[in-house]
């Protein structure tokens, strides 16, 4: 055998090895300006669908007061004819609807939710009950509830 062709274990050839070179770290920054933008136009639509759904919460807040205020009033025909009128002096002018009594109250209040429940007579009985008094109505509590979720304002809040 020749002097270059020693006999070596196998531990000694593997110490020989060089150690496996570490390639360099994987950057986390996008490689293309075009990420940056899609992620700045995500970010801009996220903040102005957050400040939408934010605003449309404020100017709802009153009808999610009224049925608050309708849920506790139970079916009692005169709470629940000021809660009506609460609510319209909220969402419309006040010019508007503070005059309103009797059959132009009932036929703004109609007009204004695209129905015709307050033309019947549960409707009738439930804008006299704050002037004559009168027993619990849950039809009346159920028109009042579909006014309070329907009405548009012309104008004023939703």
């Amino acid at each position: 055998m020749s002097e270059t062709q020693q006999a070596t274990s196998l531990t000694d050839l593997l110490n020989q090895l060089e150690p496996v070179p570490v390639p360099p770290a994987v950057p986390m920054v996008p490689q293309t300006v075009g990420w940056l933008v899609l992620a700045a136009v995500l970010l801009i639509l996220l903040v102005v669908a957050i400040w939408r759904w934010y605003q449309h919460r404020q100017a709802t807040a009153h009808r999610r007061a009224a049925l608050a205020a309708l849920s506790l009033a139970g079916d009692d025909r005169a709470a629940i004819a000021d809660i009506l009128r609460r609510t319209a002096l909220v969402s419309f002018p006040r010019a508007q609807v503070a005059g309103l009594t009797g059959a132009d109250w009932a036929a703004f209040l109609d007009q204004s939710y695209g129905g015709n429940g307050f033309a019947s007579a549960t409707g009738q009985a439930l804008l006299s009950a704050p002037y004559t008094g009168s027993a619990p109505d849950a039809h009346a509590t159920d028109l009042a509830r579909d006014w309070i979720k329907r009405h548009k304002a012309e104008g004023g809040r939703s």
